[in-house]
Order: structure tokens, then C-alpha cells, then sequence
């Protein structure tokens, strides 16, 4: 067992893609590669006297598709899988659900809000950029050359994702599920997805958190420009301190990146002062006027490349919607639609 920063990671070693790795009793641990600068996702497979649950998909892509079949034709002890549940809609995780639900006959299972979030962000494929998305840039800073690449990239959502199933079974916050013999609560937090599920399973004392608790990096949390004036933030603060009440505090974390831990109210305690500090040094960044562009060096350590660029606009835009709502800050347009913000 490894510990950094008092978490403690009881697996020394992830398991090798498409490799199911037991982690608790009926519960393993599968990774997949994804084709980005994050290069794997974790997901579990439940097993259970009637069959298997997946959670999780991995991104459409044939690498995917061919570790998956490799796992049905070696790792099921010859049962059906009988249940796919998605924790929330980015395509790493809900990417090769319909196609799973057609090879097995089953009926997907997630939170409605990101199932029809999903559905609509699909058809923006092969459509031209909106105005609105576009303007939300501009009064953002964002260059023409940056703009004219954004452009080229929209409707990049749906590229990644098998075709979705027309019907799927609705999960809340409070209900329970069956999965591995045991009864799983599941838990929704927000800030990072509209209704993220996660899977609480008292008996095993086991935490399927998704991407709502990382081990060693903070989930994107950003503002979107179909919804310029939302306040993610404050959603995912609030979920992070709802996280501290409803899961122990010895709870085995199963997340969809990095490695399993233990130290989830450290982690989650983590994650909301590492937030608290980014507003601290906008505040006072903002003491001059700034746009979101201007922001980025307080945010992010690295430089904000072209394929990233809407997460950084989208991360720094939540922590200034945040700060306006709790009228810290206030904003003003200039001639060319850019907005500034300034400390008042």
C-alpha cells in the first residue's frame, strides 16, 4: 500500500487494459485507453449470481471495442451481462453504450439529465458553430485564429459516441440498485456533469465516484455556452461537502481516473480549498480589469493549447460566475464585445 498527502492507494500497480482486477468481493476494476492526453479511463464490472453490471463504457473507438470483446469471451464465466448503468455523459464513459446495449439486449441506465444532454449535444454533429457559442468566445478574448480552429472542431461531441440507444431507464439520487449481491444508494453530484451518479455500497463499504472524486487531478468544471450565466461551481462545492456527509470516511474509492484509494474526506476537502485558493487569486488578479483569457496563468500551470481551449474558457468562466453571483466581482463589455471583470 502507497500514501501521498494522507491517501492511501491499496492497489500498488492499475491493471494492464482489459484486464479485470478484483478490488472488493465481486467488484473489478477494468481500464481502457482513451486517444487523449488522459490516457485511460477506469471502469467496473459487477458480478453477481445472474450476471454482470457495467459501469461505464470507455470512448467509441475499435481499441475499445476489441478489449471489450476480449472481456466477454474470457472474463464472464460464461454469464450474461444483464445491466449497464453510465455515471454522466462525456463520451469516455457513455461512448460505446448503445453499442453495448445491442449486443447484449439490455436497457441503459443513467440519470436523465445527462442522457437527453446527450442526445441533444449529438446532433450538433456536422452542424456549423452557433452565434451564441461563438459570441460566448469572443466576450471571452478568445483570438480569431483561436475562434476559426473552435469552428472547425464543433460537433466533435457526437464523433465519439455509438448511437444512442431511443429509450433508457431513469436513476435518481436516493434510489437503490442491485449490483455483485449487494444494494448500491445512489448518490448525484453536480458541477462536473448536470447529474453525475455515483454508487454507494455500504456492506462492501465501496464508492463507485466516476470523475465526482479524483485521487490527483480536478475534474473540469466548466460553464458551457449553451448556458452562459449557469454557476457550476457552486454546484460542485456544494456536492463535494454533500460527498463529506454521505460517504464514510473509510470508504473505498473506485474512481474513473488515477488509481483506488482511501481518503475520500481528505480528497474531497482538498478539492474545495484548492477551488477556494483560485478565487483568492482572481480576486486579486481582478484588481485590474481582466478578461477570462487573461486569467488562465491563475488557473492552469501549463500553457492552454488550441485542444483545450474550451475547458480553460469554461473552467475560468465558472470561477468568474461564481464570484459575480457572490457579488465580488462585476463586469463591464468593451466596443469589441470582450467582458472584463473587476474586483469591487
Amino acid at each position: 500500500m502507497t500514501a501521498t498527502n494522507a491517501l492511501q492507494f491499496p492497489i500498488s500497480e492499475a491493471p494492464a487494459m482489459g484486464q479485470p482486477l478484483a478490488v472488493a468481493e465481486g467488484v473489478y476494476w477494468l481500464r481502457m485507453p482513451l486517444p487523449f492526453a488522459l490516457n485511460h479511463i477506469n471502469l467496473w464490472l459487477l458480478e453477481d449470481s445472474n450476471g454482470w453490471t457495467i459501469i461505464d463504457t470507455g470512448i467509441n473507438t475499435d481499441a475499445c471495442k476489441e478489449l471489450w470483446q476480449q472481456v466477454f469471451d474470457n472474463h464472464l464465466n460464461n454469464k450474461p451481462v444483464h445491466q449497464l448503468i453510465v455515471t454522466h455523459l462525456h463520451p469516455d464513459h457513455i461512448g460505446l453504450a448503445g453499442w453495448i446495449c445491442e449486443l447484449w439486449n439490455l436497457e441503459l441506465k443513467m440519470s436523465r439529465t445527462d442522457y437527453m444532454a446527450c442526445r441533444l449535444l449529438i446532433t450538433d454533429t456536422g452542424k456549423p458553430a452557433p452565434k451564441a457559442a461563438i459570441d460566448f468566445y469572443q466576450r471571452a478574448g478568445v483570438s480569431d485564429e483561436q475562434l476559426n480552429s473552435y469552428k472547425t472542431k464543433f460537433g466533435g461531441y457526437g464523433k465519439s459516441i455509438y448511437a444512442m440507444p431511443e429509450s433508457f431507464v431513469r436513476l435518481q439520487d436516493g434510489e437503490f440498485v442491485t449490483m455483485a449481491g449487494h444494494r448500491w444508494e445512489i448518490i448525484v453530484g453536480r458541477g462536473h456533469a448536470p447529474e453525475h451518479l455515483c454508487l454507494l455500497c455500504p456492506e462492501l463499504n465501496v464508492f463507485i465516484a466516476g470523475d465526482q472524486l479524483l485521487p490527483s487531478i480536478s475534474s473540469n468544471v466548466s460553464v458551457w455556452p449553451t448556458e452562459p450565466h449557469s454557476n457550476p461551481l457552486k454546484d460542485w462545492l456544494d456536492s463535494c461537502a454533500m460527498l463529506q456527509q454521505r460517504t464514510p470516511a473509510d470508504v473505498l474509492v473506485l474512481p474513473s481516473h488515477g488509481q483506488v484509494f482511501f481518503g475520500a474526506h481528505q480528497r474531497l476537502q482538498r478539492l474545495i480549498d484548492g477551488h477556494e485558493k483560485s478565487l483568492i487569486k482572481l480576486l486579486e488578479a481582478c484588481q485590474q480589469p481582466q478578461r477570462n483569457v487573461d486569467l488562465f496563468s491563475q488557473l492552469f500551470r501549463r500553457p492552454i493549447s488550441d485542444d483545450v481551449l474550451t475547458l480553460a474558457v469554461g473552467e475560468t468562466q465558472a470561477h468568474l460566475n461564481y464570484l459575480v453571483s457572490k457579488k465580488k466581482l462585476q463586469s463591464s463589455a468593451s466596443d469589441n464585445g470582450a467582458i472584463w471583470y473587476q474586483t469591487i
